[in-house]
């Protein structure tokens, strides 16, 4: 079969398998935490990291990576000044990183980069650079959520218990904001900056619905977002999709499914 064969359908699946096990991780957490929508609102500022990194000729991918990093931690540091304007913060902040996109692509008349490809996804797109460069940060956050996992559960769930626990909750938070940074930059090559928050939402909404434990979320996560990049993958290139769009409406079709198997 020619889609496991060819070489960038290789990097492609591997890019997306990384992808559909880190957002589901990550997206855990922010959903239990009500913060379902920083997925997409970290998606601007990567596309602005993306832009500025075409006009300047950086790594696209290495250029979203940093920005999303720095837009998180500033995007914390102001919230937890200004905790009662947190959604305004949180607001100003993605308007700004998409102001700051269409600045750079107005600027940028050389090309060299589809933008498109970008916000919509693209398998066509993904490099052997891209491939390494998602592999090995994809490694750092994986092991970080390993390390970190009871402290991230209880700030998870208690962040009052954990601050009186003696935890380290301001520096967890960050953690977690850059973690979440990373996560989008990385899944942006496969489903696109403008479906990436989809994929850390829609794989943890199905497992939600079919197990009973945190442990069970995460690992239910990962095979909904599994589930969801296979099969959408599988059905973009034989049916001639867009594979961002595929993939996430795949992932939807799984939580209508759960939905309905649960009401029963």
């Amino acid at each position: 079969m020619e889609i496991f064969t060819l070489d960038f359908m290789q990097r492609a699946w591997l890019a997306g398998l990384v992808m559909a096990v880190l957002c589901p991780v990550i997206g855990c957490f922010i959903v239990l935490r009500r913060q379902s929508m920083i997925g997409d609102g970290l998606g601007h500022i990567a596309f602005a990291g993306v832009a500025g990194g075409v006009f300047m000729g950086f790594q696209p991918v290495l250029a979203a990576a940093v920005a999303t990093v720095a837009g998180s931690v500033i995007i914390e540091k102001v919230r937890t000044r200004m905790h009662d304007f947190a959604d305004m913060v949180l607001a100003i902040f993605f308007y700004a990183g998409m102001a700051l996109a269409v600045i750079f692509t107005s600027l940028n008349h050389s090309g060299g980069v589809s933008l498109s490809g970008i916000l919509f996804g693209s398998l066509m797109t993904i490099s052997p650079v891209d491939l390494y460069i998602v592999g090995i940060l994809g490694l750092f956050v994986i092991a970080f959520v390993v390390l970190l996992y009871r402290p991230l559960q209880y700030l998870t769930f208690d962040e009052v218990s954990a601050r009186v626990a003696g935890l380290p909750v301001e520096s967890l938070n960050l953690w977690l904001s850059v973690l979440t940074a990373l996560t989008v930059a990385l899944s942006m090559r496969v489903v696109g900056i403008l479906l990436v928050g989809a994929m850390m939402v829609v794989p943890v909404g199905c497992a939600l619905l079919v197990s009973r434990s945190f442990s069970g979320t995460i690992l239910g996560g990962i095979a909904f977002g599994l589930l969801s990049v296979v099969a959408g993958m599988l059905l973009s290139y034989y049916a001639s999709l867009a594979p961002g769009g595929t993939i996430v409406l795949t992932g939807v079709a799984c939580f209508v499914l759960c939905l309905l198997f649960r009401n029963r």
